[in-house]
């Protein structure tokens, strides 16, 4: 199958004029969408502005044999492709023209917890506020919808945005990145920059040759430990803190969750709450998670919104030099310095 997007589809199609070709109507309700695309075998071609039915189609006939052709590149995605795209960044296929160009950098992160923690990071030690009166850059109109939700941030500094999406774990910064800088042949637009902030669960090496794998679809230069695809810098930033904690806490892996102990270590918050851990971890006959040691810190402080509210709150709440210590001391603020474009 393959679906045509875009306003050159009259050029592709002279290409594939022998093959039965399908124009499903405007403003047709979703029952109606959904007969229409039980009714099709899966072999034919689909002109379409229709996100809606783009959607069904990539839900009911994935694989890499079947394609999104955007005409006015002439460049394609498999669905798969199309479907991570979809799925995960709520990416507009039908594509359009982009004005302008701003200076802009994508971070991906492993989940929303991570995004609100780099989003605070940002603007108290670099100066970035919320984008909300500025709008989206055009290089990111073709996912403006996505930081609409609560979880996808877009701030700004100067007229230079940092994007910072939440992905789903390691494996989905991975993702994210080979679908967007394939989103960026095709759709013809760029960013400036594109930061990976995954943990190094099982070491430095693997995560590298997770992200080489990845690369190695693409066309690239490296450059020390930075990578080079087009006009687009990717940066690598690796999470492998650890902090000493109290015997009774048990530290399972680096994580962003070290440089909230971090904060809460410096603004004395660990120290208060050093018996209720001791009494914990005799009452439960183990040692208490890294979690559970900042949730009792969300009681202490009687903060009883959400675990990612609590990282914003008390990140704006540090002195600006004192978050600066811990990020260098974790040893991630050069490489988010190097993210801002």
């Amino acid at each position: 199958m393959i679906i045509i997007t875009g306003t050159k589809y009259e050029a592709v199609l002279e290409e594939v004029n022998h093959r039965k070709i399908l124009f499903p109507e405007y403003g047709k309700n979703r029952a109606l969408l959904k007969e229409f695309v039980r009714s099709i075998k899966g072999d034919e071609i689909i002109v379409t502005a229709s996100l809606e039915l783009m959607d069904l189609l990539l839900m009911n006939f994935r694989g890499n044999e079947n394609l999104v052709v955007y005409s006015n590149t002439g460049e394609a995605l498999t669905f798969n492709e199309a479907y991570g795209l979809r799925k995960y960044l709520d990416f507009d296929l039908r594509g359009g023209k982009s004005g302008e160009s701003s200076k802009v950098s994508v971070l991906f992160v492993e989940g929303k917890t991570d995004s609100k923690f780099f989003k605070a990071a940002y603007k108290k030690v670099f100066g970035f506020k919320e984008s909300r009166s500025k709008g989206i850059p055009e290089n990111l109109k073709l996912m403006e919808r996505l930081f609409e939700r609560d979880n996808y941030e877009l701030i700004v500094k100067d007229d230079s945005y940092i994007a910072i999406i939440p992905s789903e774990g390691n494996s989905g910064v991975i993702r994210n990145l080979g679908n967007f800088l394939r989103a960026m042949e095709v759709f013809a637009f760029m960013v400036n920059k594109i930061g990976l902030a995954i943990d190094i669960d099982d070491g430095r090496e693997h995560v590298m040759e997770s992200i080489t794998g990845k690369l190695s679809l693409f066309k690239y230069k490296k450059s020390g430990d930075r990578f080079i695809v087009g006009d687009t810098t990717i940066i690598p930033l690796l999470i492998g803190a650890k902090i000493e904690l109290n015997p009774c806490v048990e530290w399972q892996k680096p994580a962003v969750e070290d440089f909230m102990l971090a904060v809460l270590q410096a603004d004395g918050t660990l120290e208060k709450i050093e018996r209720a851990i001791n009494i914990l971890c005799i009452d439960l006959k183990r040692k208490l998670k890294p979690k559970e040691v900042i949730y009792l810190a969300m009681a202490a402080k009687k903060f009883w919104g959400n675990l990612e509210g609590f990282y914003e709150m008390m990140i704006m709440r540090t002195p600006r030099w004192k978050m600066e210590r811990i990020l260098k001391k974790g040893g991630i603020y050069d490489k988010m310095r190097e993210v801002v474009p």
